[in-house]
């Protein structure tokens, strides 16, 4: 079984332009997302897909692989689609390019729920973590996810969700949004038309359940450290300080 990781990256970002060229203790952001990809040594191979010259340039000038795609596109998955519909693989892991301090165990976790899917059953893993905190279940920006008793993805909402009627059964669970798909969910998922949830919530994962497809998720207590604005940079280079990769 043939597993890779696909890195798509956009130049442009509405709440912090050029972020992912942005220096993080000496290295831009999408090169430290790409290295810390490539050092979990889970992946034949891993690749930046991207439309902008300058992101392009800057992975293959260090060493690494890189794609150029079309700049018409919806959002990651699709970019994503594009860049393997020729090749030869079975697993593709989406890793946002924003996060440059992926962890192994997430994504080794993701990988073995196909790896042990011996009916074929899923079509797409992805990652949740436990929320406590009200502030945070309450945040429209964290999205949250039920599931059912095989931790299949039931909703993903903006919203808290389950209500809690009753407070002591309510668990809250946030979606990381880091996805692997089968190949053909993947192809599949970007020919399906947008629908009436998806454009409601702003969540292209409603997508996916509206038209049948199976999303195992699983269950991390790891982190995932996104840089989404200026300050979120001057953590995150706080923390190099701090750290060895």
């Amino acid at each position: 079984m043939k597993m890779i990781a696909m890195i798509p990256a956009r130049f442009e970002a509405s709440r912090f332009p050029g972020k992912l060229m942005k220096d993080l203790a000496g290295k831009t952001v999408i090169l430290r997302t790409y290295e810390a990809t490539k050092n979990a040594n889970l992946f034949e191979e891993v690749y930046v897909v991207t439309d902008s010259d300058v992101i392009f340039d800057e992975i293959i000038s260090n060493g690494g692989k890189a794609i150029k795609s079309k700049k018409e596109h919806e959002s990651g998955s699709d970019r994503i689609a594009e860049a393997i519909e020729n090749m030869e693989v079975d697993i593709v892991v989406n890793v946002q390019g924003d996060e440059p301090f992926t962890k192994k165990e997430p994504l080794l976790k993701l990988l073995e729920v196909f790896k042990t899917d011996q009916k074929k059953e899923i079509d797409i893993a992805s990652l949740m973590i436990k929320m406590d905190d009200k502030a945070e279940i309450d945040n429209p920006n964290n999205v949250k996810v039920v599931t059912d008793d095989r931790n299949f993805a039931m909703y993903f909402s903006r919203s808290a969700i389950p209500y809690p009627r009753d407070e002591s059964l309510a668990v809250y669970f946030k979606h990381i949004g880091i996805y692997a798909f089968r190949k053909e969910a993947l192809l599949k998922f970007t020919k399906l038309p947008m629908n009436r949830l998806e454009i409601t919530e702003k969540l292209e994962n409603l997508r996916f359940l509206s038209y049948g497809l199976k999303v195992k998720m699983v269950e991390t207590d790891q982190i995932a450290i996104g840089i989404d604005t200026p300050e979120d940079l001057e953590r995150a280079n706080a923390i190099f300080k701090n750290i060895k990769y």
